[in-house]
């Protein structure tokens, strides 16, 4: 997790059902229409069925319960994204499979994943976990592409940049298409993600 003031790397039972039932409430709360700016701790806590004592025991201000909220919404991407990074098979099919899940993933949790980026416009701190939040795919998607050319099977150049340009477009694109736009990622979207994502990495489609 990002957050730097958690009691433990290692969540207990107890301690993973509060961030769930946090989750839950934050989600509900946005939308519902509330701003998370406008969220105040007591609000969070009540709607979760704690108190706002043990908030503050589990986390130091509602900052930090985003960058945590936020970094398991992340591991259930990375999940997912992980069927092209260690899967075997047909990349297209691979890709496609990862990018739909993906997608499903982001229309889940848009509350929450909107809130990270307009909290990010302003906080510095929030802004540097979302960057490395994105450089988990960054990583992992540039040793998959150095993986695919050891094997003889892509041809793209550099795989760092590649990997840059890759990562952030599809980040952009479905932020916009439903965070933004709150409109879901039709099959289309995802097809087209899928050929950019194949030609970019393999030469082909």
């Amino acid at each position: 997790m990002a957050a730097t003031s958690r009691q433990s790397s290692a969540p207990t039972a107890k301690r993973a059902a509060i961030e769930a039932a946090l989750l839950d409430a934050t989600e509900a709360l946005l939308a519902e229409g509330a701003s998370f700016a406008d969220l105040g701790v007591e609000r969070i806590a009540t709607q979760a069925g704690i108190t706002r004592t043990a908030f503050y025991f589990y986390f130091a201000d509602k900052r930090e319960l985003l960058m945590a909220l936020t970094a398991d919404v992340n591991e259930l991407l990375l999940e997912q994204a992980n069927l092209w990074w260690s899967g075997e098979g047909e990349p297209a099919v691979r890709l496609e499979r990862a990018l739909t899940n993906v997608a499903r993933l982001f229309g889940e949790h848009a509350v929450l994943l909107k809130a990270l980026g307009e909290v990010a416009a302003y906080d510095e701190q929030v802004a540097e976990h979302w960057q490395r939040l994105i450089g988990q795919f960054l990583e992992a998607t540039e040793e998959r592409i150095c993986e695919e050319q050891a094997a003889g099977l892509a041809t793209c150049s550099n795989p760092s940049a590649t990997a840059f340009a890759l990562t952030w477009m599809t980040e952009g694109v479905l932020s916009q298409q439903i965070l933004q736009l709150g409109l879901p990622a039709d099959p289309q979207l995802i097809d087209a993600l899928v050929e950019i994502w194949v030609r970019s990495v393999y030469g082909s489609a």
